[in-house]
């Protein structure tokens, strides 16, 4: 049976190109020449589109895609030192190629977004674009008018026009956070890094700050507990260098907390090695609850209590949403994942919760 691929193949382009001119796509920009090659090539080898095979099968739902005549891009908005520095942003990329490679995803391009202007002609050869990482509404409208199918993985898009993965980032930090307060402590510090947004200028795309919901949530826990002491907040970008510096600097202020809410396991990491160059144990002296579940971090001395957060699945079910929604399906979905505190030694005294050290 003759695919699209087949077809590109002999006029010598794209399959995503073929599959929008047969698809009659307007918006795509491809000589007169080009479409009248690509027909006459799809009658030459008696090429069938998708949908009149289906209808022909007496099969009733339309289809417009195959897994194999899709082409898919994965915008990542972050840089490659920021992948390497947190774990978390490199799974959700990993579990999107995972599972673009078990369905037969025709090609997955990978695009790290640094000016909207430069990627949009490839945009436009595009089946569907998986986004992950938060970015500004006003980019993302620019990217839906080169483009509209669009999953965001990671941010919530608080509108009807795109599909979206997300967790729920405040139950996740009361997790941790109520994992401390419920046994007692009541001086907690905290460390965790600063969250970025991409924004466009004039002059390209920026990275700003914005507000993260775990620091939110740490404050406003222990605002609750006529206990928060903003001396005990350390902030840095996402690393574990950070971590262990951060950790670092708690420890040259002296009188250091009796538990930390470390926001990602990486800085908690850098934080372990820290203590441990200091003679502090953990968690003998100091408890630590992470964030995120990276495969390291039931690895480190002591494993790490942390919060789970199936970032790979996460990954995975963006291709599954934005190959649903080439198949036919209309109606954005938001799909919001479950997270779960996973209790390791980082928090435990032989074998008793934290409360028995109380």
């Amino acid at each position: 049976m003759t695919t699209m691929r087949d077809i590109a193949k002999r006029v010598k382009v794209s399959a995503s190109t073929v599959s929008r001119v047969l698809n009659h796509d307007e918006t795509l920009s491809v000589s007169p020449e080009t479409k009248q090659k690509i027909f006459e090539m799809a009658e030459q080898l008696n090429y069938r589109t998708l949908k009149s095979r289906r209808l022909q099968s007496g099969i009733l739902k339309e289809e417009v895609f195959s897994t194999d005549q899709m082409s898919l891009g994965m915008i990542v908005l972050q840089s490659i030192k920021e992948e390497v520095n947190d774990p978390y942003w490199l799974s959700i990329r990993q579990g999107v190629e995972k599972e673009c490679s078990k369905l037969g995803i025709a090609s997955l391009k990978l695009m790290r977004l640094q000016n909207t202007s430069r990627i949009q002609e490839e945009l436009r050869n595009l089946n569907g674009v998986i986004i992950i990482g938060r970015i500004d509404h006003h980019v993302l409208q620019t990217i839906r008018s080169y483009n509209p199918n669009i999953v965001l993985i990671n941010q919530d898009s608080h509108e009807d026009q795109y599909d979206s993965i997300i967790f729920d980032y405040d139950k996740a930090a009361c997790l941790a956070m109520d994992h401390l307060l419920e046994n007692g402590y009541k001086r907690v510090g905290y460390i965790g890094g600063t969250e970025l947004i991409s924004i466009e200028e004039a002059d390209g795309l920026k990275r700003i700050y914005v507000p993260d919901m775990r620091k939110i949530v740490y404050e406003r826990k222990m605002a609750e507990q006529n206990t928060y002491d903003p001396n005990l907040v350390f902030i840095k970008e996402y690393s574990i260098q950070s971590g262990y510096e951060l950790m670092k600097k708690a420890i040259e202020k002296g009188s250091i907390p009796e538990a930390f809410f470390i926001a990602s396991d990486s800085m908690a990491i850098g934080a372990l090695r820290a203590l441990q160059e200091a003679d502090i144990a953990v968690p003998d002296d100091v408890v630590i609850v992470s964030f995120n579940d990276i495969e390291m971090a039931k690895f480190t001395s002591p494993p790490l209590t942390t919060v789970k957060i199936p970032t790979e699945e996460m990954g995975r079910l963006g291709v599954r949403v934005i190959v649903d929604r080439l198949k036919g399906r209309d109606m954005p979905i938001k799909m919001i994942v479950p997270v779960t505190l996973v209790v390791r030694e980082s928090s435990v005294i032989n074998d008793k919760t934290l409360s028995d050290k109380r």
